[in-house]
């Protein structure tokens, strides 16, 4: 069963690593987007060492591995190799089947924001899976755990050494665009991810409240809260239940509801983020 988990978590790191990569082929190559990113970062560099792109390239990505395998954890670091492999991989990919990838239009800003919201994506996806595409993602993940600081906000961190490095060899439009860019790509990231980690709490007032019990604990493996409650219009004293689900236990539960008490009464609120034993792998 192990095995089977880890080939599909390693088909979605695949599958995200393919979006970052076609983010960067089809709109930041073409338009020459200087979003903050170690790419850009090396292109700027570029100027001033003289060594190749692909060099710089590998020995930052190589010194930001290390410092990942060190600060970050075995499993990210061994991830972020195999992204960093992929990566490269998916571009020569592009290259053959799409050779002189064009600008989707000629207006930069529209390109940019193309961009951004694509490649947010595939960063969420990485991020979620505990791995990153390499390079400055390393540098917002170690933000992350260490200074709690959400992930959007630290790749927006790390990215605007990148965007401000820009005004060494491009002009204040590319300036102001690489800014706003990093900066849009840090909300953008954060939204994606919470779409990942956002949670269902669910409160629950019903007679069968007992079954409804039951049925999250024993079926659903998930723990239950009691409270005792009294009707403001009736006057009668009840029973409410809140549980945390996912999206799809939520509609599980839902459904359960509809049958066991057609009459129940159900209020659903968004959580963002859970700590503690909900957490644990349901067994």
């Amino acid at each position: 069963m192990k095995s089977k988990i880890n080939m599909k978590e390693y088909l979605f790191i695949t599958l995200g690593i393919m979006i970052v990569a076609g983010a960067v082929y089809f709109f930041m190559i073409p338009c020459q987007l200087v979003v903050g990113s170690l790419s850009g970062l090396v292109l700027v560099l570029s100027n001033f060492i003289p060594l190749s792109i692909s060099t710089m390239t590998l020995v930052l990505n190589m010194l930001l591995l290390i410092l990942g395998f060190i600060f970050i954890g075995k499993e990210f670091g061994a991830k972020t190799i195999y992204t960093s492999i992929m990566l490269p991989v998916f571009l020569k990919v592009f290259e053959i089947l799409f050779p002189d990838p064009k600008p989707l239009t000629d207006e930069i800003i529209i390109n940019t924001i193309c961009y951004v919201l694509i490649v947010s994506i595939g960063l969420a996806m990485l991020f979620n899976a505990n791995a990153s595409s390499g390079g400055l993602d390393i540098i917002a993940k170690f933000l992350n755990k260490y200074f709690h600081i959400e992930l959007g906000k630290a790749m927006t961190i790390a990215g605007m050494v990148t965007a401000f490095s820009s005004i060494l060899v491009y002009d204040t439009k590319t300036l102001v665009i690489s800014i706003l860019a990093t900066y849009f790509n840090g909300i953008v990231l954060d939204h994606y991810i919470d779409g990942f980690h956002v949670k269902k709490r669910v409160c629950i007032l019903s007679s069968e409240y007992k079954k409804i019990q039951q049925y999250i604990v024993q079926e659903m493996r998930r723990g239950v809260t009691l409270y005792p409650a009294k009707g403001g219009y009736d006057n009668q004293d009840k029973v409410e239940l809140i549980t945390i689900l996912t999206r799809p236990e939520y509609g599980e539960l839902l459904k359960y509801i509809h049958e066991a008490d057609p009459k129940a009464f159900v209020t659903v609120s968004m959580v963002s983020e859970v700590i503690g034993e909900w957490n644990r792998t349901k067994k």
